[in-house]
């Protein structure tokens, strides 16, 4: 039996009465690699999103408390979307927390808070997100439940992939 996780599958689940996310998967690499992963703007602009969903064309990040993320891209039918926020908390490489605002639910133009939190399990590290923040939005809060699944499996089969010898 090999020491190894096998990365598992993406799991999210919704409180749409309190409004929040939690996500998880686990991936069979370093808490540091997986921080990087969805830290470094150039790193993220490969791996978040697919040719089904939506991709970005644009990706910036001041990466310190106070600093300013965004992201730019299209949605499948070629609609234009943004995703934007600042980073509150950053304790490298087990937590990153930063707002969350995006165009498309424009209404409601109330933050949201995303925090990461990667704890090592037996052979790899398990990343944790928590979406908080849609009070009164259920709709918007399954919507972003099915986007972190989602998310979270683009990463794990991108560490997947970029692990892998001879990659």
């Amino acid at each position: 039996m090999s020491d190894a996780v096998a990365s598992s599958r993406a799991r999210s689940i919704a409180d749409l009465a309190a409004g929040t996310i939690l996500a998880t998967v686990e991936i069979a690499t370093t808490a540091e690699r997986v921080f990087q992963a969805i830290t470094d703007p150039r790193e993220l602009m490969t791996w978040w999103g697919s040719p089904d969903a939506y991709r970005a064309h644009a990706w910036e990040s001041d990466l310190r408390v106070g600093g300013r993320w965004r992201a730019e891209g299209k949605s499948v039918d070629g609609k234009p979307y943004a995703v934007w926020g600042e980073f509150l908390e950053i304790i490298r490489p087990r937590k990153l927390v930063h707002t969350w605002l995006h165009d498309w639910d424009a209404p409601h133009a109330t933050p949201t808070k995303v925090t990461y939190t990667l704890d090592d399990v037996p052979g790899g590290t398990r990343l944790t997100v928590r979406h908080e923040g849609f009070m009164g939005r259920p709709e918007s809060c399954d919507g972003h439940s099915k986007g972190w699944e989602g998310v979270l499996g683009w990463l794990g089969s991108h560490l997947d992939s970029s692990s892998r010898p001879g990659l």
